[in-house]
């Protein structure tokens, strides 16, 4: 990181906290304001310049910080292979700052100290937008994301029938709109969810690629050694939620519930700068998630779904009782939602289970580069 990055907030992780407090109070206590102005806020807006401003040093340009630190990531929308800019939202962008601060001798005290933090902060965000007056926030927050054509896709279309901003987020799309691709072909494997996906044939490779945090195995993720022999060799599909995203996740194969199994973890943010920055820790292995093993219809194969929670995430729910043993799911259906923040899905396949598309792998590994895929769509196949 620059000089600058470090000298950010006060040249002090206490006041990195205190931005990202401040940030939080304001979208808890005053919801007659619109959340444009704080919590939803872009990281590239006039607005979220001004109330930067008030926490950085005097001496600090905010151009010259944007230079040196990037404020979003690039994506490419796979229908039409174009790659465009996704803006940073203002507190995934602070939350970057608490995970990079300071030297390599004092990162690992701090992490422990952010952990806390992180946590009093999500677990204050989930309350506040389950309460009824955080209903105040939906329609700026259509607004800020350009919602407002998606709207006709959900079950419920009216926003001002949704009793608080949670129910909102965690909004549920009508089935007729996410229509699964090749619902006859039982080798289809799908995206689980609205999201920006990287797929990696191997682990190896996703290390190589994507994931440079230290310590991740899928020993770690999984919370399981047993677990992780099963997937030796085998692929990796990483499903992104932004906050403006459909924030449910779905099946990716026919098949039966083995086991549900919390771990409990941190609330780092996932944005790809967290994946992809090396020397730091590895937040998917640090953050809470929610391993499911499911069991492959027609062929006994083993898929691990694993729920990751992130930076605000108030809650990881299943539903339909899927998260019951013995369940059974069908490729397609709804498998559980997250309330407020970004999270991220991660699927894992036995070696030689799934043949994935080449031009995920490409965009992934060539262009090392997120794709915009949709619930449903094709990621992959059976050979």
């Amino acid at each position: 990181m620059g000089s600058k990055i470090q000298e950010l907030v006060h040249d002090d992780a206490h006041s990195s906290e205190k931005a990202l407090g401040d940030l939080t109070d304001a979208a808890v206590n005053d919801h007659h304001e619109s959340p444009l102005e704080h919590i939803h806020g872009n990281a590239e807006t006039p607005e979220t310049h001004s109330w930067i401003k008030k926490y950085l040093p005097h001496h600090i340009d905010i151009q010259e910080l944007e230079n040196s630190y990037h404020l979003g990531n690039y994506v490419i929308d796979r229908e039409t292979g174009q790659k465009s800019w996704e803006a940073m939202s203002i507190y995934v962008r602070l939350g970057m700052h608490l995970l990079f601060y300071g030297s390599k001798q004092a990162k690992f005290l701090h992490w422990k100290r952010t952990e806390k933090y992180l946590e009093k902060e999500s677990r204050k965000m989930g309350e506040a937008y389950d309460r009824p007056e955080s209903v105040n926030h939906i329609l700026p927050f259509i607004k800020s994301f350009a919602l407002e054509d998606s709207l006709a896709q959900l079950v419920e279309p009216d926003p001002a029938k949704y009793p608080n901003f949670n129910a909102f987020f965690s909004r549920a799309i009508r089935e007729d709109a996410r229509p699964i691709a090749e619902p006859e072909n039982p080798r289809v494997v799908s995206s689980v969810a609205d999201c920006r996906l990287s797929v990696f044939p191997t682990v190896d490779l996703a290390t190589q690629y994507w994931i440079k945090g230290s310590g991740f195995t899928i020993e770690r993720l999984l919370g399981s050694a047993e677990k992780a022999k099963l997937f030796e060799g085998g692929t990796v599909a990483i499903h992104r939620l932004a906050p403006q995203d459909y924030h449910r996740w779905h099946a990716p194969v026919d098949g039966t519930v083995q086991s549900v199994e919390e771990i409990p973890g941190t609330y780092y943010t996932v944005n790809p700068q967290a994946i992809n920055q090396s020397g730091t820790l590895d937040v998917f292995c640090e953050n809470r998630r929610s391993v499911m093993m499911v069991e492959q219809a027609g062929t006994g194969k083993h898929v691990a779904v694993v729920a990751i929670g992130a930076m605000l995430v108030g809650s990881i729910i299943y539903v339909d009782g899927l998260e019951n043993p013995g369940a059974q799911m069908r490729r397609g259906q709804c498998v559980g939602k997250f309330q407020y923040g970004g999270s991220t899905v991660v699927t894992l396949h036995p070696q030689g289970d799934i043949e994935l598309d080449r031009d995920l792998v490409r965009n992934s590994t060539e262009q090392n580069c997120e794709t915009l895929v949709k619930v449903g769509w094709r990621i992959g196949a059976s050979p």
